[in-house]
């Protein structure tokens, strides 16, 4: 194999002794090249341990015969960037990890790689850095967290919150939620976004076969980390690069998937975005289509019962594979060389399940409980739900689309008509909701906050105030141009395109219209003015009459990566990815 690496040797003599000063051996200099691309920080518990895998990864490559070199662009957390304008930045860190990812491999060019990551925003980074370099390559996932005492996950957090808000529980329950909500280092508890997206790298065909979302505790992890830095010299030595492999039959087997899951809607942000990346195109219409041929199979936290942790003991990523087998794309190629439907096959000869099983036993002993995989991945024939999870929802409010997790909704919201109660900040909304402002029966709308806006941060606070009141979380619906938590429940319906900022029919929303959602059949329309509803040519003129008189607001940030994100984002149901096109 003729290695870029050694072609880059000849052209650039001060390569060897600047690799030499950093402390690479003269041996090391003739071996396939590895780049070990990580997250690791201390941001957050998603990564403060991923040094751990990187350094089995690395050990990996060299029992293979390469040298593995560390790369770092830690990724930030939603969590922690919660309740001020940190989360802000969040989705445009998607795009900066990416970017790295693109300059360390072609600033030095490297013969493979391995790509290790946790997160909400590291997770596709990565996989958008993987693609963009196209180098041979492997994904670690660095897995999932253990929940705390009664089964406490972070996602619960926020209902305590706002519980504590309206004086329902005292402080000292809020301190207990607060420390033992993260016992440890690992994603989220649930399926996240986070979550969610390591699954994906898992079912694009990306990451070794049963590795995504195990316990980030379990010795299983380490040896994955190993196995996978093995794997990058093979693939470099063969040629097979992440382009070879990803296809629309991946993508369209990850989003079959997604709906088996109930993954997070955020999902429909980064799996676009990450297609762009391959030359291929999706949007919210394919989640759409796709999900209505899948049942919804998982219980696990936020739409089901259990902590995520509970994923990989029966028997993860591979069985809810094999639930949905007869609509999945087989021959889709993954990084192991072999199809999809082989590596399926093998798993079932090599004791996968089994140790599965091994573990689900010892999480019953440890927790008190009686689970059989069969109570976390439902069978396709005894589902939680039909017709996946996820609604893209369209009218003259969202002509381009909006989402929905249907799932996380109450049945009573899925075809209702609701008076408008527009805000123009999350903070307003709130406000509102927190101290009882708000009716049944409102439709409360949060705009100007998509990519354009402000960035496209999660409204999670607001979404956790309504999905946990008793009343209002059946009763109200929350409707958004920015996004939601992976976490999030509720009648919540997010990425209203086009977006506020851009001048979309949700930036002329006004107090009193009244709004119309029919999930069942995919509308979301503004049907009436001033509680009277109009026909559809009279909403038509209404509209166009607001539109005249509508400015865009001043733009929040004029300078620094937020500017840059704003001015070049695309429509959050293309992915927000970054666009330097002339329109």
């Amino acid at each position: 194999m003729d290695f870029i690496s050694q072609k880059m040797r000849k052209l650039s003599p001060e390569l060897d002794p600047l690799r030499l000063g950093t402390g690479w051996k003269m041996e090391d200099l003739s071996k396939p090249q590895i780049l070990i691309e990580s997250t690791f920080g201390d941001s957050h518990p998603g990564s403060g341990h991923l040094d751990k895998l990187v350094e089995k990864a690395r050990q990996g490559i060299a029992d293979e015969g390469g040298f593995g070199a560390r790369y770092f662009c830690t990724d930030i957390c939603d969590g922690e960037s919660q309740g001020h304008d940190g989360i802000n930045y969040s989705l445009a860190s998607r795009e900066m990890i990416a970017g790295m990812i693109e300059i360390h491999a072609n600033a030095t060019p490297f013969d493979g790689g391995v790509y290790i990551a946790s997160c909400d925003k590291g997770m596709p980074g990565n996989l958008m850095g993987m693609a963009r370099v196209n180098i041979p390559g492997v994904m670690v996932t660095g897995g999932t967290m253990s929940a705390g005492p009664e089964l406490l996950t972070l996602e619960q957090l926020g209902m305590y919150s706002a519980k504590y808000e309206r004086g329902e529980i005292d402080e000292a329950r809020l301190c207990w939620a607060q420390q033992n909500a993260c016992p440890g280092c690992g994603a989220c508890s649930f399926i996240g976004t986070a979550s969610t997206m390591q699954i994906m790298a898992e079912a694009l065909g990306l990451t070794l076969p049963g590795s995504a979302l195990l316990p980030a505790a379990s010795p299983d992890l380490l040896e994955y980390a190993y196995q996978a830095g093995r794997q990058a010299v093979r693939l470099a030595r063969m040629g097979l690069k992440p382009r070879d492999m990803v296809t629309m039959d991946s993508l369209e087997n990850s989003i079959l998937v997604h709906a088996a899951i109930s993954g997070s809607t955020n999902c429909l942000l980064h799996l676009p975005a990450i297609a762009h990346e391959y030359g291929l195109e999706i949007d919210g219409d394919t989640f759409d289509q796709l999900h209505r041929k899948v049942n919804f199979l998982l219980d696990l936290r936020p739409a089901g019962r259990w902590p995520a942790e509970f994923f990989y003991y029966a028997g993860g990523v591979p069985a809810v594979m094999e639930e949905i087998r007869h609509l999945l794309h087989l021959d889709a190629m993954t990084v192991t060389g072999k199809t999809l439907g082989k590596n399926l096959d093998e798993l079932k000869k090599n004791g996968f399940y089994e140790k599965c099983q091994g573990w689900l036993q010892q999480a019953n002993e440890k927790y008190g409980l009686q689970l059989t995989r069969r109570d976390i991945i439902r069978p396709f024939d005894d589902p939680l739900g039909r017709g996946g999870s996820i609604a893209i929802l369209k009218g003259n409010l969202a002509p381009d689309g909006a989402v929905i997790k249907h799932t996380a909704c109450p049945r009573e919201m899925f075809q209702v008509t609701l008076r408008a109660r527009p805000f123009d900040s999350e903070e307003e909304c709130l406000h509102a909701v927190l101290h009882h402002e708000i009716q049944k029966g409102d439709a409360v709308f949060i705009r100007y906050e998509g990519p354009k806006g402000s960035g496209m941060p999660e409204m999670f606070y607001t979404s956790e105030a309504i999905s946990s009141d008793k009343e209002l979380g059946r009763a109200i619906a929350l409707i958004t141009d920015g996004r939601f938590s992976g976490a999030s429940t509720g009648p919540v319906i997010g990425h209203c395109s086009p977006e506020a900022q851009s001048g979309g029919p949700i930036a002329l929303v006004e107090e009193n219209d009244l709004i119309r959602i029919d999930i069942p059949n995919r509308v979301l329309a503004i049907v009436g003015v001033n509680g009277e509803e109009k026909t559809e040519a009279e909403m038509e003129s209404i509209l166009a009459a607001r539109k005249e008189k509508w400015q865009p607001k001043k733009r929040k940030y004029p300078s620094g990566m937020l500017r840059l994100f704003s001015e070049h984002a695309v429509s959050p149901m293309k992915g927000a990815y970054l666009s330097y096109d002339e329109e």
